[in-house]
């Protein structure tokens, strides 16, 4: 009787661990040569040179339209920049780092007296009690946690990312 209690104990962990995923994935296909964001379509394609390798939805930034400007306008920046870091420990299960803020966007959020922010990802999800539809990031770029896997293993750093309109 008193091993019952610590073999259920062992088999609950055993099972609960045997269910629990790894989110770091393998990639051995095409390099990824750029990833291109449209934002107006929610849409964001990963290519090896002219080819798609991959397509995802997005979700952006709670106030979606238009270039990022300055810290805190909830929008998503537009332009040309590259992958530049990655975060296995993301708030938000997996991320990828853009390089904003460049230049242009230092001196334009200087110009207005402002910061320009930082830290924009590309990133999964909220913890699953955080739960959010639509574009609700603070200027970042969403997609599903299976979807960051995927892409986490695919993208390299220096990845050339192109925000459009």
């Amino acid at each position: 009787m008193r091993l019952v209690k610590p073999l259920i104990f062992l088999a609950l962990i055993l099972t609960l661990g045997a269910c629990a995923r790894d989110k770091f994935r393998s990639y051995s296909g095409p390099k990824v040569t750029r990833i291109a964001v449209m934002k107006a379509e929610r849409r964001m394609v990963l290519y090896n040179y002219s080819t798609v390798l991959a397509e995802h939805r997005i979700e952006l930034g709670f106030a979606p339209s238009g270039d990022k400007q300055f810290e805190g306008d909830g929008k998503t920046p537009e332009g040309r920049y590259f992958i530049d870091r990655r975060n296995p420990n993301s708030s938000f299960h997996l991320s990828v780092g853009i390089s904003y803020p460049n230049a242009v966007d230092i001196a334009a959020a200087r110009e207005a007296g402002k910061s320009p922010g930082g830290d924009i990802f590309i990133h999964g999800k909220p913890r699953p009690l955080q739960k959010r539809d639509g574009d609700w990031t603070a200027g970042c770029i969403s997609v599903s946690n299976r979807e960051i896997e995927k892409i986490y293993a695919m993208v390299k750093d220096g990845t050339v990312i192109d925000i459009y309109p």
